[in-house]
């Protein structure tokens, strides 16, 4: 096992040195296995090895068969791959839901002060009008629980976007696919789900609105309060104060 670790490790390092230098970009395919197996002197095994770690790091898309369209496909998706990896270790109890939460505050707050203060864009203005339609799209009484809880998600990643950091919108991302189990259980706990809706609803309209009109401060401050708000509800928060008294 160890040998098939540094054998496929060769290929990781060969596409970071082309993916620099320009060599290979996103959407080119890459060499077939026959190809980088005779090139590095390894087993088609080792390369189909690290055809998969680059699947999972989101990096390229592979596709079985023979033909024009078999292969691997440079991508670049990496929320996909990091919010992967943050489930798998929320899950081990490694990383904590209120640690989550608490770098969830530092990245929104800090990008609502940094939206606020943006240029005005035809593009700022198209991601404000998709949040102000999945706002709405939550205050609808029949929008099932699953809908609703995307439209959240989506909502936050998109206000998140306009302080222009790619980093801190894929972190986001991740984050946020990170989290959904504890969305979920969160929810399924709570005999007053409607209401909490209701008010979270509320709680979005005011972010919105404090960042449509640039409100930084304020905007900043009304994530900080709902972020917290419905942490306060799940089971990791109550398990906390439960040890705590």
């Amino acid at each position: 096992m160890p040998a098939v670790t540094r054998t496929y490790t060769l290929v990781l390092d060969w596409l970071e040195e082309r993916l620099r230098s320009g060599e290979i970009s996103v959407g080119d395919r890459l060499p077939a296995e026959r190809h980088l197996a005779e090139e590095f002197g390894i087993s088609r095994a080792s390369v189909r090895e690290a055809f998969r770690v680059l699947d999972a790091m989101g990096l390229v898309r592979s596709s079985t068969g023979s033909g024009p369209n078999a292969g691997a496909i440079v991508i670049s998706d990496p929320s996909a791959a990091l919010g992967w990896a943050l489930r798998m270790h929320v899950a081990t109890r490694s990383l904590p839901v209120r640690d989550l939460m608490q770098t969830r505050l530092l990245l929104e707050t800090q990008s609502a002060h940094e939206a606020a203060a943006a240029a005005e864009t035809p593009e700022r203005a198209a991601v404000l009008d998709h949040a102000a339609e999945l706002v709405a799209a939550m205050e609808d009484p029949d929008l099932p629980d699953e809908r609703f809880h995307a439209a959240d998600a989506q909502f936050h990643i998109l206000l998140a976007s306009l302080a222009g950091n790619v980093v801190v919108e894929t972190i986001m991302s991740s984050l946020r696919q990170a989290t959904i189990g504890y969305v979920q259980e969160t929810v399924a706990g709570l005999d007053d789900w409607p209401q909490v809706r209701r008010t979270l609803q509320e709680q979005h309209r005011a972010i919105l609105r404090a960042t449509q009109e640039r409100r930084g401060d304020d905007a900043a401050a009304a994530l900080r309060h709902h972020i917290t708000w419905f942490f306060g509800h799940s089971p990791a928060a109550q398990e906390e104060h439960g040890r705590q008294h």
